[in-house]
């Protein structure tokens, strides 16, 4: 199994050497055979998708009906290939996650779950090949350093996995730090491990460079990456100046290891390992929403599965040469687009406008640089709460500056302004993820 994993990791490390050398165009030709070949094989094997996709040939895989969780999860049963029962897998998790030893297992299937942002748990599989593969992919893209030398790695994460523990070996080394343990104990344990490399939720990186800067922490990590929650501008920069460089980030999910960052920093879609349609949104230049088929997983195949994320596409070419897509940003999900009442002003006709999410972030952030920390929530049609982290003494003038940034967006919009309720800025990280702009408001 230590085998298998590493020479994946070699694999994918000697691919972000070779990305640079393809065409587009030979590229996108070389994944429609792959993905042709992955579909044919999921039809026989899966009787869900079988029945799903009808008669439609496997060629014409894009005319495929999409699917998204609630679909995947209501037909889970018959839509995995290992026989594998909800209800099994379910049972396996959840023991899991109450006794936190987390070594879940179905003969050699992996089992995880999932909680994701929206609070809906998920269910995924992998089995040994697929494990291998994908803790290879992870870490062959993003170790530091050359394969020869030793690294030791600090994950933070809610749930610990197979997928990592696999790739064990005299010179990787992992410790796992639970995100529900208390802060100070992470803090003793990380300062005694110094670590090479720390990955984890930014919230929590955030933690940790706090730590530094008060003189608690003194780590050195050579790479610092961000996961599960989306990377805030705010964030990138408090923990990327703490820690001296570029903090990188991994792009994945239940569905798949969908994206990582360059050595430039920059995040690009891992389309060797997925294949991303895209769904562009309208008013939002180069913002879509992607559209999944992992074809390098069989056990649980991800075919056409409609994400809830936003990404947006960066407008330049990425100086590493990749031929795989630079994304500027992911925004967050679709479910936390605000929705503001028509001011009247606009000829649109519709009663409703949409407020994306990158939209309110921009408003906050240049409202003041005293904003260490901030939290938006839309609690009502109109009605905003806004959270933020700053010097009592500068309270008062910064929620003006907000209120006056969130008034001209809106003025652009033509949207009415919402009523804005402010207050300190709250969040234990580990407990939940991290949204910065988050809507509860349900029409």
């Amino acid at each position: 199994m230590i085998r298998n994993a590493l020479a994946f990791i070699k694999y994918y490390r000697s691919g972000q050497r070779r990305g640079g050398k393809q065409d587009r165009r030979t590229f996108e030709r070389k994944l429609e055979r792959l993905v042709v070949r992955h579909v044919s094989h999921v039809r026989e094997r899966s009787a869900f998708y079988r029945d799903w996709w009808g008669s439609i040939p496997s060629d014409q895989w894009r005319s495929f009906p999409s699917i998204d969780k609630t679909v995947m999860m209501a037909h889970f049963d018959t839509l995995n290939t290992a026989g594998i029962t909800k209800s099994q897998a379910f049972a396996v998790a959840e023991a899991a996650e109450s006794s936190r030893d987390f070594q879940p297992a179905i003969g050699r299937v992996t089992v995880g779950l999932s909680s994701g942002t929206s609070g809906n748990r998920g269910l995924f599989l992998v089995d040994a090949q697929e494990q291998a593969g994908w803790a290879g992919a992870v870490l062959g893209k993003l170790l530091p350093g050359s394969l020869l030398s030793r690294c030791s790695i600090a994950f933070f994460l809610k749930a610990n996995s197979n997928l990592y523990e696999s790739v064990r070996s005299r010179r990787l080394s992992f410790q796992f730090y639970d995100l529900l343990e208390p802060l100070s104990d992470q803090i003793e344990r990380i300062e005694r491990q110094q670590p090479d490399v720390i990955a984890g939720p930014p919230s929590l990186l955030r933690r940790l460079a706090e730590a530094v800067r008060s003189g608690k922490l003194t780590v050195k990590p050579r790479r610092v990456i961000s996961v599960a929650e989306v990377l805030d501008p705010l964030d990138r920069e408090y923990i990327g100046q703490t820690f001296g460089q570029i903090v990188h980030q991994i792009y994945q999910c239940t569905e798949g290891f969908l994206g990582c960052t360059c050595p430039h920093g920059t995040l690009h879609l891992n389309e060797d390992l997925v294949y991303i349609e895209k769904e562009y949104v309208p008013g939002k230049d180069r913002t879509f929403v992607p559209i999944v088929t992992d074809f390098s997983r069989k056990t649980q195949p991800i075919v056409r599965y409609r994400l809830n994320d936003l990404l947006t596409e960066s407008d330049r070419p990425c100086p590493c040469g990749s031929p795989f897509t630079a994304i500027e940003r992911i925004e967050g999900r679709c479910d936390d687009i605000f929705i503001a009442t028509n001011s009247g002003d606009s000829s649109s006709g519709e009663e409703f406008v949409t407020i994306y999410p990158d939209f309110v972030t921009r408003a906050i952030i240049g409202a003041s640089p005293a904003i260490a920390q901030y939290r938006a929530i839309q609690t009502g049609l109109d009605e905003w709460t806004i959270e933020l982290e700053l010097p009592d003494d500068q309270r008062s003038m910064t929620e003006e500056r907000v209120r006056t940034a969130i008034a001209a967006l809106c003025g652009r919009l033509r949207c009415r302004t919402p009523i804005l309720a402010f207050s300190p800025y709250t969040h234990e990280a580990g407990v939940a993820k991290l949204r910065r702009v988050e809507r509860r408001y349900k029409r």
